[in-house]
């Protein structure tokens, strides 16, 4: 198989099962935010999700509230695609453990 290239997960290991790498995580520089409100928006490019925290104690007569943004994370389609299925893997395990999330205004199929 000369000129042939193959990556890591093609490649197979003595029982004939593609090799895994392993991933180091690197949280030395890691910071920890919290937020209860949670927004996103795309582009063809990328997928913008921002966090926030509700600073609002009771609404107003404009039926306003304030929310402080913290954090933007600004991903690949990709990536996106990958955090969205990992978030319902996480939140299925959750609900299993600990009972059915119900979210205002979100249809409960969802």
């Amino acid at each position: 198989m000369s000129g042939e290239r193959r990556t890591m997960e093609q490649t197979p290991n003595v029982e004939g099962r593609p090799v895994v790498p392993t991933v180091n995580w690197d949280d030395s520089q890691m910071r920890t935010s919290y937020a209860n409100v949670v927004n996103a928006s795309s582009t063809r490019e990328e997928v913008s999700i921002f966090f926030g925290t509700n600073m609002t104690w009771s609404l107003n007569d404009k039926r306003e509230f304030n929310v402080k943004l913290n954090e933007r994370m600004v991903l690949s389609p990709f990536a996106a695609k990958r955090l969205s299925i990992l978030l319902q893997a996480i939140l299925k395990e959750y609900e299993t453990r600990f009972g059915k999330l119900e979210v205002a205004g979100v249809p409960s199929d969802m």
